[in-house]
C-alpha cells in the first residue's frame, strides 16, 4: 500500500507542467543565423523546450524582424507575453516586460540552456557568449535598411544579425558590452562568421503564455 501510494505520489509529481519559461537553446540551426523566419525560430524554441518536458507551453524566439515586402517590422518585446518567466531551475530572470527591458536576472548563471546548463561566455572556450537578437535595447526592432536580422532569419551567408551578451562581458565596461539583448552586430550569418565574434547561432526562448 505504502509502494502504491509512494508511485502514485511520483506519478503525479512528474506529470506536473515545467515552470520553465526562459532558456538559452542548446544548440542553434545548423546553418548560422537562417532559421527560416521567426516561425521557424519558435519551431526550433517549442522543439528544444519539448525533449526537456515543457512542450505544452507557447514558445516563441526573442527575435525582431525588418520590415519587408510591405509586412511592417516585428518587435522582440511585443511576442514573448508578459511574464513573469523562470528559467529551468526556477530563478525568476524578470518579472514583467519593463524589468526585462531594465533591471533583470539574466547572467551566466541565469541565462541557462533548456536542459539547465550554463553556456559558454567571453573566458570559455569556446566563447558562446552572442546570443542573436536583432534588437534593440529596449526590445525594438531596428528602423533603416541595414540589415540587422541577416534578411529576417533566413540568411546563412550574407547580411548581419544584432546580438547580445548572455554573460553581460565584453571588451570593456560600456552599456553595449554588458546588454544581454543589443552588444553588436555579427560578422555575417553563416556558422562560421558567428562563431568569430563569440557566438553559436543561439537564442533566448521564452513562453508567451
Amino acid at each position: 500500500m505504502l509502494i502504491a501510494l509512494g508511485l502514485g505520489i511520483g506519478a503525479s509529481a512528474a506529470a506536473q507542467p515545467s515552470e520553465m519559461g526562459f532558456f538559452i537553446t542548446s544548440t542553434g540551426s545548423g546553418k548560422g543565423a537562417d532559421f527560416g523566419g521567426l516561425e521557424g525560430a519558435d519551431r526550433h524554441c517549442a522543439t528544444l523546450a519539448a525533449a526537456a518536458g515543457a512542450g505544452k507551453r507557447t514558445w516563441r524566439a526573442y527575435l525582431s524582424a525588418s520590415a519587408a515586402g510591405g509586412a511592417p517590422a516585428v518587435n522582440a518585446r511585443d511576442r514573448i507575453g508578459k511574464g513573469p518567466w523562470k528559467n529551468a531551475k526556477g530563478q525568476v530572470v524578470a518579472k514583467d516586460l519593463q524589468e526585462l527591458h531594465g533591471s533583470n536576472a539574466i547572467g551566466k548563471q541565469t541565462a541557462l540552456t533548456e536542459k539547465g546548463e550554463v553556456v559558454n561566455g567571453r573566458g570559455d572556450t569556446p566563447n558562446r557568449h552572442d546570443i542573436l537578437t536583432g534588437t534593440q535595447s529596449d526590445g525594438s526592432a531596428f528602423a533603416g535598411a541595414e540589415d540587422r536580422t541577416c534578411s529576417n532569419w533566413t540568411s546563412s551567408g550574407s547580411g548581419s544579425a544584432f546580438v547580445g551578451h548572455h554573460d553581460r562581458m565584453g571588451l570593456d565596461d560600456s552599456p553595449p558590452a554588458k546588454s544581454w539583448n543589443a552588444s553588436h552586430p555579427s560578422r555575417g550569418c553563416s556558422d562560421e562568421a558567428l562563431r568569430g565574434t563569440g557566438g553559436a547561432g543561439l537564442l533566448y526562448c521564452f513562453a508567451a503564455d
